[in-house]
């Protein structure tokens, strides 16, 4: 694992930023893996601002989300779609069919996750895989748990989750309960891993993904097996290392 530690999320949000799109550089018809949440807002600005300097083409990039709450309009605030619509798609020159997100809505599950990981698939397999972790560990919405989810399914959100997420609603009740999510399979299958952790509330998971054992407590744990993890932290993150 390549762990790098900055000063503040600015700096992080610079550095990762550089990092996606240095990977479009490198191949224009990159796959991207996709997170949300308050993590990836800086990287996406400055992948922004990059995009409006002339110095990155998305238009023959693909992108996968990790994730979207279950019975959530995809025009609601909170909706992960409108999330990387607001804060990135509707700011750069991906085509919208290039897009790609999980069907919260979706009647059948079972058949939305595997068409979801045909699709990644057929796309040649995702070059770099955007994380953050949530203070229990989880990645993209793969909670805690007694074993390892491998591919996208539906998860029933941890009560630590959920309060996480309160942040954005007006209300703790108004928080999804249920999430559709890719799985570690799908995760460990990526070409490359970037992760952003920040705060002191990050580090005890953080410091079990490097250090701990691998387990599915910590479902970030599982990284020590892939071959190509680079980590941004800010110091409260790297606090434990």
């Amino acid at each position: 694992m390549n762990v790098l530690v900055y000063d503040n999320e600015e700096q992080i949000g610079i550095a990762a930023g550089n990092y996606m799109c240095g990977q479009v550089l490198a191949k224009p018809d990159s796959v991207l893996g996709l997170a949300t949440g308050s993590t990836p807002l800086k990287p996406y600005g400055h992948m922004i601002k990059l995009y409006e300097q002339g110095a990155v083409d998305f238009s023959k990039v693909t992108t996968f989300n990790l994730d979207e709450y279950c019975k959530i309009d995809v025009n609601d605030i909170n909706s992960y779609h409108r999330f990387m619509h607001d804060n990135l798609f509707n700011h750069i020159n991906i085509p919208e069919e290039n897009i790609n997100f999980l069907n919260g809505n979706t009647d059948n599950p079972e058949e939305e996750c595997k068409a979801y990981e045909e699709k990644i698939k057929k796309a040649g397999g995702i070059d770099i895989q955007l994380l953050g972790i949530g203070s229990n560990g989880h990645i993209a919405f793969n909670e805690p748990s007694d074993s390892f989810q491998r591919w996208s399914h539906v998860v029933a959100l941890k009560e630590s989750t959920i309060k996480d997420n309160s942040r954005f609603f007006k209300s703790i009740d108004e928080v999804p309960t249920h999430a559709v999510t890719m799985g570690i399979g799908s995760i460990m299958q990526a070409k490359r891993i970037l992760i952003i952790a920040i705060g002191e509330n990050k580090a005890k998971a953080i410091k079990q993904l490097i250090d701990g054992d691998v387990t599915p407590q910590c479902p970030a744990s599982v990284l020590q097996f892939h071959k190509d993890v680079t980590l941004m932290l800010d110091k409260g993150a790297a606090s434990l290392l």
